[in-house]
C-alpha cells in the first residue's frame, strides 16, 4: 500500500468524543478532508459550523458534516464514536447491549457508503463491539478493529515518564488486553530508552519498586472514571489517539500499536478482540504475533479474553 492522496476521514458521533476528534484530526491536519456525522442534525451541523469557522488556523483540512449519510461517501477512515456514553459509577461493560444495537442499525448504512474504509470503533465497550462488528459485517479482522488501549498506554508512558524524570517519548511501554478493568501493563517489555523499567534510575529518580509500578498500573486502568467523575466525560485524549491512529492508516505508516482486533489463535486466544502490538498501516491493523508475555503476563491475558468472552455471550 502507500500513502493516500486526497485522503477522507468520517467520524461517525458528534458528541465530546466525536467532536473532539474531528478537532484533533483538523488542527493535526490528519486527513485532507474531515467529515462529522450524526442523525442529531442541530447537533452536528452546530458542531460543524464551530469547526469550519477555525480553519483558517487548522492548515489545509477542510471540515463538512450533517445527518444525511451520504456525508460519509468515499471515506478511506471511518472512525465511530456514536453510542449511549459512560456514565459515573457505569462500568464499559455496562454499556455493552445498549451500543451494541446502535452499532448494528448504522453498519450496513455506512458499508452502503463507504465499502472499503478502514473502520475504527471507539464507542465502549470497543473490544466487545469489535468482536459483533466484525461477524456482522464479515469483513477481514484487519479492516474493523478499535482504537483498544492506545490511550491507556498513553497514559501509562506519560505516568511513567514522570516518575523516571524523562520525556514521554523515551518510554516504550504498552497497556495490553481489555480496555477496561482486565487490561495491564506489558511489564516484562518495558523500557526507557534500552533499560528495562525496573532497572532505570537517574539523579533524583531511584528504580521503580513493584509496589510502585502496581500503583501506576492502577491508577492507568482507573484514569477514565477519575476524568468521568469530575468533567462528565473523557474527550480531548481519545480525540488526540483516535487522530495518530487516523494518521498511522492514512500515512500507511506501519506504525506499531495496540489496537484491538479480532484474533486468531494469538498466544491460545481466538474469536475475541483484545489489544495488542499492532502493526496500522493503509492495509488496516494487523497484530504482531512476535509478542511475547512472562507466564504471569500470559494469564492476564487469557483472564481479559474471558471477560470480553463473557461479555459478548450476554449480547442478544
Amino acid at each position: 500500500m502507500a500513502v493516500i492522496e486526497n485522503s477522507k476521514v468520517t467520524i461517525v458521533g458528534a458528541g465530546s468524543v466525536g467532536a473532539s476528534t474531528a478537532y484533533a484530526a483538523l488542527i493535526r491536519g490528519s486527513a485532507r478532508h474531515v467529515a462529522l456525522y450524526d442523525i442529531a442534525t442541530a447537533k452536528v451541523d452546530a458542531e460543524v459550523l464551530d469547526l469550519a469557522h477555525g480553519t483558517q488556523f487548522t492548515g489545509r483540512s477542510d471540515i463538512t458534516g450533517g445527518s444525511d449519510i451520504s456525508v460519509a461517501e468515499g471515506s478511506h477512515v471511518i472512525v465511530i464514536t456514536a453510542g449511549a456514553k459512560q456514565d459515573p459509577g457505569q462500568t464499559r461493560i455496562d454499556l455493552a447491549a445498549v451500543n451494541a444495537g446502535i452499532l448494528h442499525r448504522m453498519l450496513p448504512d455506512l458499508l452502503g457508503v463507504a465499502p472499503n474504509a478502514i473502520y475504527v470503533i471507539v464507542t465502549n465497550p470497543c473490544d466487545v463491539l469489535t468482536v459483533r462488528a466484525q461477524h456482522e459485517t464479515g469483513l477481514p479482522p484487519e479492516r474493523i478493529f478499535a482504537s483498544g488501549t492506545v490511550l491507556d498506554t498513553s497514559r501509562l508512558r506519560w505516568k511513567l515518564a514522570q516518575r523516571a524524570g524523562v520525556s514521554t517519548s523515551s518510554v516504550h511501554a504498552y497497556i495490553v488486553g481489555e480496555h477496561g478493568d482486565t487490561e495491564f501493563p506489558l511489564w516484562s517489555r518495558a523500557t526507557i530508552g534500552t533499560v528495562p523499567i525496573r532497572e532505570w534510575q537517574a539523579a533524583g529518580h531511584p528504580p521503580m519498586t513493584q509496589t510502585e509500578l502496581d500503583e501506576i498500573a492502577v491508577d492507568v486502568r482507573d484514569a477514565a472514571y477519575k476524568v468521568i467523575q469530575g468533567k462528565g466525560a473523557t474527550n480531548y485524549a481519545i480525540g488526540l489517539s483516535s487522530a495518530r491512529i487516523i494518521e498511522a492508516i492514512l500515512g500507511d505508516e506501519h506504525a506499531v500499536m495496540p489496537v484491538s482486533t479480532v484474533l486468531r489463535d494469538f498466544h491460545g486466544v481466538d474469536g475475541v478482540a483484545l489489544s495488542v502490538p499492532s502493526i496500522v498501516s493503509a492495509s488496516g491493523a494487523t497484530p504482531v504475533r512476535e509478542t511475547t508475555f512472562s507466564d504471569d503476563e500470559l494469564a492476564l491475558f487469557q483472564r481479559s479474553a474471558a471477560a470480553i468472552h463473557d461479555v459478548a455471550r450476554t449480547l442478544p
